[in-house]
Order: structure tokens, then sequence, then C-alpha cells
């Protein structure tokens, strides 16, 4: 067998001439999975995905700001997006518990209206 040298067509390899790859965000992907996650559920685990992914874009910012030309664009693009999607989760799942603990209270009202001690079982 011949000894043949093999190219590395892996994206993160630097070829001679060309600028070197830079890394992802910790997360950033994450970050967006769990933002619009927090949409489509936006109920009471909507909260919960939206306050998680709140966090970690929290920390993933402050590691960007840190050193922002270690890390590439799209996954800075990414966490914003992701950031932008908890939000609108966040906000959607207080709107949607807020109506649900209006509803539970419109209900228990009307049922202490009802004039039980006439009803016969």
């Amino acid at each position: 067998m011949e000894n043949q040298t093999e190219t590395s067509t892996h994206p993160n390899s630097t070829l001679p001439g060309a600028a070197p790859a830079k890394e992802i965000l910790p997360n950033s992907t994450a970050v967006l999975i769990l933002g619009i996650l927090s949409i489509i559920v936006c109920c009471f685990l909507g909260l919960i995905m939206a306050i998680i992914a709140l966090v970690m874009a929290s920390r993933g910012k402050a590691v960007y700001e840190a050193n922002p030309g270690l890390y590439s664009e799209s996954s800075w693009n990414n966490m914003k997006a992701g950031r932008i999607c908890a939000i609108v989760g966040l906000i959607l799942s207080l709107l949607v518990s807020l109506y649900y603990f209006i509803l539970v209270a419109i209900v228990g009202a009307a049922f202490s209206l009802i004039p039980w001690e006439m009803c016969r079982f």
C-alpha cells in the first residue's frame, strides 16, 4: 500500500492563508431550543423553560463579552434569538398563568353562590 497524505475536510481545520475557525458559544443552541419550547408550551412548564433559558443566556452573554473575537457570529445570533424567544415565552406563560388563576377564581366564586342547602342529592 502506498502512503497517501489526506487533506482534512473538517470545518475547524486551518488551511494556509485561511482565518482560524471560531468557537461556538457555550449553550447557544440550548438557549435557542428552550426559548422556542417556552413559546410552544406557554404554561407553567414554559415559565420554567423561559427562566432557565434567560439564566443560560445571561451567562453566555457574559462569556461572549469577555472575549467576543473568540466566538462565531452565528452562535451569538442564536443566543440573542433564544433570549428573545425566552422573553416572549415568559410573557406568554405569565399571561396564561394569570388567565388560569382568574378562571379558577371566577368558577370558585360562581360555585359559592349556588344555594347548596336547597340541592337534594
